[in-house]
């Protein structure tokens, strides 16, 4: 007896099926990658990226190096990196207690992308700068269409 290994294939006019889900779909409403896009690109989220890219940081340090960014709200963006993956966080069994963040090897390659992005944002300001000034410059009616 002859066993098959292949599939059998479908009549002519046939729709394919959809090959499995190999990758997210960021425009599908619910995609869960969204999720993940909004923890690293929120406001603190590239913050906190783009510093623990450079090295490993204590929460206190790591809020001076994010100027501006609350207690809570780094707290916050800290556990939901974690969570995606991205951070390590070690606390250290000592008086008084020590936690360190660090980026995992998953949170090291997004970092080099919000990193890249950042650094065209910078690069690129005096462009940006340039547009918002000609778009302010236009007649309020124009702005609106």
């Amino acid at each position: 007896m002859k066993v098959s290994t292949t599939a059998p294939r479908a009549p002519a006019g046939t729709p394919r099926r959809k090959p499995p889900l190999v990758r997210g779909d960021l425009r599908a409403e619910m995609c869960p990658s969204r999720q993940v896009l909004q923890h690293m690109t929120s406001r603190w989220g590239v913050l906190v990226l783009m510093v623990l890219a450079e090295r490993t940081h204590r929460f206190a340090e790591l809020r001076r190096a994010v100027g501006g960014v609350s207690e809570r709200m780094l707290a916050q963006t800290l556990q939901c990196l974690e969570s995606d993956g991205l951070v390590l966080r070690v606390a250290h069994d000592v008086v008084p207690p020590h936690v360190d963040y660090s980026l995992t090897p998953l949170g090291r390659g997004a970092a080099a992308h919000v990193v890249g992005l950042t650094d065209w944002i910078e690069t690129h300001m005096p462009q940006v700068m340039a547009a918002r000034a000609r778009y302010q410059a236009r007649p309020a009616q124009r702005r609106a269409a």
